[in-house]
C-alpha cells in the first residue's frame, strides 16, 4: 500500500473487520491504566527452537494485558506444525485477535498479531515500501507491514499499530519503513477527535539510532523513556543486551514500564501501564 493512500485508508475506518474471541475475559475497572504488552514471540518457540506457544499465552494472561502486540507469528506453517497461532492465542487467553500476514512462508503465513480484551472494530495490514526491494525468506520481495487496528475500548476508540521492522545490520531499510509508520500515525492523528494512539513492536533499532530519531522527530513518545527504569533491554532473552522492542505513545502517558523476565521466546516482553 502506498503512503499516499494512508489517509484514504484511515478515512475508510481501516476497512477490514477484526476477528472475535469466543469467550472474552471480563472487563477491568475502566479507571485502571491500560495494560499493554509488546512481545516478539519467535513463532511460538524459545531461543533453542522448542515449541512454547502455551507459555506465551500464559504470559499474556499472567500480565493481565489488555492489548498484546505480537511479532513473528505463524499461521499454518510447517515449522509450527500447521498450527493457527493467532487462533490458539485468542482461545487460550480469551481475547479478540487480528492477524496481519506479511509473508507466505513454509506452507503457511507469517506476520504480526494484536490480542485485545475488547472487540476489534477494524484492522488492516499496511505495507512498508522500501527501495531497493529486499529479498526475504523463501525468495519473496514482499515488504514488511504494520497492522493497524481500531479497538472498542471503554469510553474511546483506541487506535493501535503493531509492526516488525527489518533486522539487517544497517538502517537502510528500517529508516524507510519507520517513515511509513510516521505517515500512518499522522493519518490517524488527523482522524481521531478523541482516544489514544499506541504504536509498538520490534523496531530492530536501539534508542540512539537514526530510526528512533525519526520517531522522536514525529513527536511519538517512547514509553520506556517516560516511565521505565534502567536500560530496558529485551533481547536476547537469556542475557538481554539491546533495547529494540518499543511502545510509542501519542495521547495519554504512562506510569510504569518494565521488561518481564522470561525465556519463552528469544525476546523478553515489554509491559507498560498507559494512563489517560
Amino acid at each position: 500500500m502506498r503512503i499516499s493512500s494512508l489517509t484514504a485508508l484511515a478515512a475508510a475506518s481501516l476497512a477490514l473487520a477484526g476477528c472475535r474471541a469466543a469467550s472474552p475475559v471480563p472487563a477491568p475497572d475502566a479507571s485502571r491504566p491500560l495494560r499493554v504488552l509488546v512481545y516478539n514471540i519467535h513463532a511460538g518457540k524459545d531461543a533453542g527452537g522448542v515449541d512454547n506457544l502455551a507459555r506465551v499465552a500464559a504470559i499474556v494472561k499472567e500480565s493481565d494485558a489488555d492489548i498484546a502486540l505480537l511479532q513473528e507469528v505463524d499461521r499454518g506453517t510447517r515449522r509450527s506444525g500447521g498450527v493457527d497461532q493467532p487462533a490458539v492465542l485468542a482461545r487460550e487467553t480469551g481475547r479478540h485477535v487480528a492477524f496481519g500476514r506479511t509473508l507466505d512462508y513454509d506452507g503457511g503465513q507469517y506476520g504480526i498479531a494484536i490480542l485485545s480484551r475488547w472487540p476489534i472494530r477494524t484492522d488492516t495490514l499496511v505495507h512498508l515500501p522500501i527501495s531497493p526491494p529486499q529479498q526475504r525468506a523463501g525468495g519473496s520481495y514482499e515488504p514488511r507491514g504494520a497492522l493497524v487496528a481500531a479497538i472498542d475500548a471503554p469510553g474511546e476508540v483506541l487506535h493501535v499499530v503493531n509492526t516488525h521492522l527489518d533486522a539487517s545490520g544497517t538502517d537502510l531499510y528500517r529508516s524507510q519503513e519507520v517513515r511509513t509508520i510516521v505517515h500512518i500515525a499522522d493519518s490517524l492523528r488527523a482522524l481521531r477527535p478523541a482516544g489514544r494512539l499506541l504504536i509498538g513492536g520490534d523496531f530492530n533499532s536501539t534508542p540512539e539510532s537514526a530510526v528512533q530519531q525519526v520517531v522522536r522527530d514525529a513527536k511519538l513518545r517512547d514509553a520506556w523513556t517516560a516511565c521505565g527504569s534502567g536500560e530496558g533491554f529485551s533481547f536476547p532473552a537469556n542475557v538481554p543486551r539491546k533495547r529494540i522492542d518499543y511502545l510509542l505513545l501519542d495521547g495519554g502517558s504512562c506510569r510504569n514500564a518494565r521488561v518481564l523476565e522470561t525465556q519463552a521466546s528469544d525476546h523478553r516482553p515489554v509491559f507498560v501501564e498507559v494512563t489517560r
